[in-house]
């Protein structure tokens, strides 16, 4: 959960976030390195007036300052599709879940079960229980087992929406007419809050999604209530 002045990510629920959140680093220490050297340069050029006849017409430079971006470009472009090729790899999943995207809702199904589904509208301010988040509660939340792969399957049924849970590393488009898929491992048990990522209208900012992952017993006893509810 983000908190007032947070600067940096959410602390990672899934494998595939603790990558992102790695990679992030690993691209911001290039990125200060850079900036570093350039001021670095551009502080020596203003501050001293004297030159180097060798400097100004080298081949050895010129050959430098071409190869060495190219080497930086390549260490960041291999660990990101690394992470890339990750994001996509579905193997086996345990459970798969349909996430439909509405004005202003979300709807999921449970496409193992055979009657498993519900729609979850976000909580009122005035219906909050103490503790729970303002613009972020939903009146029911995505249930899933802890450390078992979910796929997750994302639509819409009337405009573009985005299916996003930032500290699960999840951030999937909801297009109408289209099933886009993505996948998470949830490593810990918790209740992770997103919302919608795609500006659908005036209420965009009303539709959360809200997943709590859970031991499986427990998941499998929320899944008989559901059932037998239906």
């Amino acid at each position: 959960m983000a908190f007032p002045s947070q600067l940096g990510f959410q602390d990672a629920a899934s494998p595939v976030m603790e990558e992102l959140i790695h990679f992030h680093d690993h691209a911001m220490m290039i990125v200060f390195m850079i900036s570093t050297l350039v001021l670095y340069f551009i502080v020596a050029l203003v501050t001293s007036s004297l030159t180097n006849k060798h400097i100004l017409d080298s081949q050895e430079i010129e050959i430098i300052w071409t190869v060495l971006p190219a080497i930086i470009l390549i260490l960041i472009a291999l660990p990101s599709l690394r992470i890339l090729y990750l994001m996509d790899e579905i193997n086996d999943p345990h459970l798969t879940i349909k996430a439909m995207g509405h004005q202003w809702y979300w709807s999921y199904e449970y496409t193992d079960y055979e009657s498993l589904e519900f729609d979850s509208y976000m909580t009122p301010t005035q219906d909050l229980a103490p503790g729970q988040f303002r613009l972020l509660e939903a009146d029911h939340r995505m249930i899933t087992p802890v450390e078992s792969p979910i796929r997750v399957l994302v639509s819409a049924e009337d405009v573009l929406h985005s299916w996003a849970v930032p500290s699960l590393g999840v951030k999937m488009d909801a297009v109408p007419g289209r099933l886009n898929q993505t996948a998470f491992i949830a490593s810990r048990p918790g209740v992770f809050y997103g919302q919608c990522s795609e500006i659908c209208g005036a209420n965009h900012s009303f539709m959360p999604a809200v997943v709590e992952a859970v031991p499986l017993r427990e998941f499998e006893d929320w899944a008989i209530v559901m059932l037998e509810d239906a």
